[in-house]
């Protein structure tokens, strides 16, 4: 972590946190947890994988199967929360996102490993009662396969060093940050 008294470098160590999760399996930045409102008005959290991270366009990027119940609540709502808790660096990053759903995103599939691939396409489809545990398939399949764009809105970190500190980030303010009570 960098100064501890910068605000704009402290926003710079989350957004190199979410770098590093884009790049490194490793890193927990890796795996955020994706937080939509149900149709049906209840909260529902889920762990997905970073696909992308761009600072200049304040956009992170997650994969889907369209057929899954998160899409169908993007929908209907496209507001959501992507929340990362890196234990090293003690800083937790919760980022309230509007989200874009990008159809059999071109140009991406072909960069999807052979073996992630199943993860678009389970039949029946994700959330469907099925009689036994493994009463499924898994074909890959492109046209249901689909990327999630989480433009930022705001940053809410907070790191849990010696000394708590917590900041918000908004967009609509350039970013400019402003220190809360942690």
């Amino acid at each position: 972590m960098t100064d501890p008294e910068d605000l704009a470098a402290f926003l710079t160590d989350a957004w190199r946190l979410l770098l590093f999760g884009v790049a490194g399996a490793q890193s927990a930045a890796r795996h955020p947890v994706l937080a939509t409102v149900s149709p049906e008005g209840w909260p529902e959290a889920r762990t997905v994988v970073l696909r992308r991270a761009d600072r200049a366009a304040a956009e992170l990027e997650v994969h889907t199967d369209l057929a899954t119940p998160k899409v169908a609540a993007l929908r209907e709502n496209p507001r959501a929360a992507l929340h990362i808790w890196d234990e090293p660096s003690a800083l937790q990053i919760r980022a309230a996102v509007r989200v874009e759903i990008v159809p059999r995103a071109e140009g991406r599939w072909q960069r999807i490993p052979e073996a992630s691939r199943a993860a678009y396409g389970t039949m029946p489809p994700p959330g469907t009662p099925i009689a036994s545990a493994f009463d499924y398939h898994k074909p890959a399949d492109p046209e249901r396969f689909a990327a999630l764009i989480c433009t930022v809105e705001m940053f809410d970190l907070v790191h849990l060093g010696a000394r708590h500190r917590r900041a918000r980030f908004v967009a609509g303010d350039g970013w400019r940050g402003q220190w809360l009570a942690p």
